[in-house]
């Protein structure tokens, strides 16, 4: 069936936002996602004459045309699911973690090698949460830090890394939406105004030195320190033959493995730029440095007996079953995604407040920091949102009188994205990083709200200070001021821990 977009106004908040609060306040992310996406449909529907039951067989018609135009990250992370399982039962984790419990001996420690090993994994988010998350949660869980704050370390390393780094998928998908022309020299540019960015990452580190948590993840730091934290057991064949070489070998060569890949998909051996080469399609990219990570994996246990040739094969088939929950939500979320951007025009109607109003040039990059934000909310997509509203930047900004506020406004669009993406309940990132720490997608949700708020509060005092001075430096310093200042008062603040979490 062929899907035309039809603006239906202020209602086109309704499914996205049903879909949110629904997940928050039921636990229960399926069933919210799927009303969010029906309800969508409905609106659809009537807006084009259909009836009740063409809104149900567009349901799923969304849902199969995501499926295919996904496909390649369905495959990748089933793959690297199955790595991941083969990593684990060959008992190269648990090597690992033995490994590293010798030389991270603190909370401290461990908190810092998790965001260490997210800075340098920036070539794509998705990646980044799955990689970091199935390496370090043996010592995390070792120590007792909670699933919690693994992976919030995880998410606030992921997309705000990918956002700022210059070789990465993202800033190929940001130069080729600013122009054709300079674009990759536009998106340098933006990185010192991309103050959620810079100051989740601050915000990453100073937490992990000062262990001053506050809201609901002191919560859970304080329950994960009285409890055991199950870590799974290994096989019997693994036992006393595993090394650590078990877990990096194959994970190092799927991280190589997958540049290369990017780059060979998009036609770097042929002429094409690095640059431009790992953003053309970095899923397919992915998928093959995820069979290289299998192959390699193969060669490495079946010899040295760690596993038989039956129990590979069958912890392959039991990791990509483990993927398939986390997998459905993603499916769910990307068909929420599509019906809010491609049919009832959720973007287009929140954007439209930007190109419309006469907003005082100063204010401008705070306000396309709220309107970015909401938008990437609301429909738990950073490149979705920027995509739809650079054009109106770049168009605003052109205007006699603005040129000195583009590449504020660019950066705080980029920012607002980010933020929206890094704590929406129904992002492809969020969703991911959960996955990787093993958490509760809701837990991960609700623990993690309060600190990317709180940056992102502070982002939009940032953001005034630019819009007025343009210069990034005085509001960056302000902004980490703020920052310190508001984590060590709020740690001193108690919360009363929720319980009855279910996904």
């Amino acid at each position: 069936m062929e899907f035309v977009l039809v603006e239906t106004g202020w209602v086109s908040l309704i499914p996205p936002l049903l879909a949110i609060v629904l997940a928050l306040v039921t636990r229960e992310v399926y069933a919210s996602l799927f009303i969010g996406i029906f309800s969508g449909m409905l609106l659809y529907a009537f807006a084009t004459g259909g009836s009740l039951v063409s809104s149900v067989a567009m349901t799923f018609d969304m849902m199969s045309a995501k499926i295919a135009d996904n496909a390649y990250m369905i495959i990748f992370l089933a793959l690297l699911w199955a790595v991941v399982r083969l990593v684990s039962k060959s008992g190269g984790s648990e090597a690992y973690g033995q490994w590293a419990g010798k030389r991270l001996k603190s909370r401290r420690s461990a908190s810092l090698a998790t965001s260490l090993l997210g800075l340098l994994i920036f070539i794509d988010d998705g990646f980044n949460s799955l990689t970091v998350g199935t390496v370090m949660r043996p010592i995390t869980d070792k120590l007792h830090i909670s699933r919690e704050k693994l992976a919030y370390l995880i998410d606030a390393t992921a997309a705000p890394v990918c956002i700022i780094a210059p070789v990465s998928s993202w800033a190929v998908a940001v130069a080729s939406e600013v122009s054709e022309e300079g674009g990759f020299n536009v998106f340098l540019s933006t990185i010192p105004y991309n103050f959620y960015a810079l100051l989740t990452i601050a915000m990453v580190f100073l937490l992990s030195l000062t262990e001053k948590d506050f809201g609901p993840m002191k919560a859970a730091e304080k329950r994960a320190a009285e409890e055991s934290i199950h870590i799974e057991d290994l096989e019997d064949s693994a036992k006393g033959k595993s090394s650590i070489l078990d877990l990096v070998l194959p994970i190092l060569v799927l991280i190589v493995s997958a540049i290369l890949g990017m780059a060979y998909v998009g036609g770097f051996f042929k002429g094409t730029s690095f640059s431009e080469a790992i953003g053309y399609n970095p899923t397919a990219g992915l998928s093959l440095g995820a069979f290289a990570g299998l192959v390699t994996a193969f060669f490495l246990y079946i010899p040295r007996k760690l596993m038989t040739p039956r129990l590979f094969i069958s912890d392959i088939v039991h990791g990509i079953g483990d993927i398939v929950p986390p997998m459905l939500i993603l499916i769910l979320s990307w068909s929420l995604g599509g019906v809010c951007r491609q049919l009832i025009g959720t973007g287009v109607f929140i954007s439209g407040f930007v190109s419309s109003a006469n907003l005082p040039l100063g204010l401008l990059p705070m306000l396309i920091f709220i309107i970015s934000a909401v938008m990437s909310f609301s429909m738990g997509t950073s490149w979705g949102t920027f995509g739809m509203l650079i054009p109106i930047i770049t168009m605003i900004c052109s205007a006699e009188g603005a040129a000195s506020y583009l590449i504020p406004s660019l950066g705080a669009t980029l920012a607002g994205s980010v933020y929206g993406d890094h704590c929406s309940p129904i992002s492809d990132t969020t969703i991911l990083s959960s996955t990787g720490a093993a958490c509760e997608h809701i837990r991960h949700v609700e623990t993690q709200l309060p600190y990317a708020t709180l940056v992102a509060i502070i982002c939009g005092v940032g953001y005034l200070i630019a819009g007025l001075t343009k210069t990034p430096w005085i509001a960056l310093a302000v902004s980490l001021l703020l920052l310190g200042g508001a984590i060590f008062l709020l740690h001193k603040v108690t919360f009363k821990e929720r319980t009855g979490f279910r996904v």
